[in-house]
């Protein structure tokens, strides 16, 4: 079958090509939006340290800076390691059942979190110039 044969016998009118042809294009849309906001990946970041809701201590990210070891100790006796290595940050150890911060492995990216989730430890990245996120498409 022909794509005249298809035209006719599908009784579109010129109108309805110009309709679905806005609508591929506008689908695109939200692309170009989202991707101006995008901030560079050379921004500077810094990784917060939250336990419990409360702000304990803010890290650097810097790409080539040497990396660092954080103990994080609770009143309790709970124990988080945090080693911060350039640009990027991860729970290396926990005394924690499940271990699930321990393997989620290095973070990056801003709007990225860690979380340690029986010791109520949090660590998000964040842009210093305030933009909320990289393109975090995994």
């Amino acid at each position: 079958m022909k794509i005249k044969e298809f035209i006719r016998a599908s009784h579109m009118k010129p109108w309805d090509f110009i309709i679905i042809f806005t609508l591929i294009v506008s689908s695109f849309l939200p692309l170009v939006v989202f991707g101006s906001q995008q901030i560079p990946e050379n921004a500077e970041k810094q990784a917060i340290l939250r336990v419990d809701g409360k702000e304990i201590e803010t890290f650097q990210l810097v790409e080539g800076k040497k990396g660092q070891r954080y103990t994080y100790k609770s009143d309790i006796g709970e124990t988080n390691i945090i080693e911060i290595d350039g640009d990027r940050i991860r729970i290396s150890e926990a005394d924690c059942g499940d271990q699930i911060c321990v393997r989620r492995g290095w973070a990056s990216k801003n709007g990225e979190t860690i979380v340690c989730l029986p010791h109520k430890v949090v660590i998000e990245i964040v842009a210093i110039d305030g933009s909320e996120t990289d393109d975090l498409i995994y």
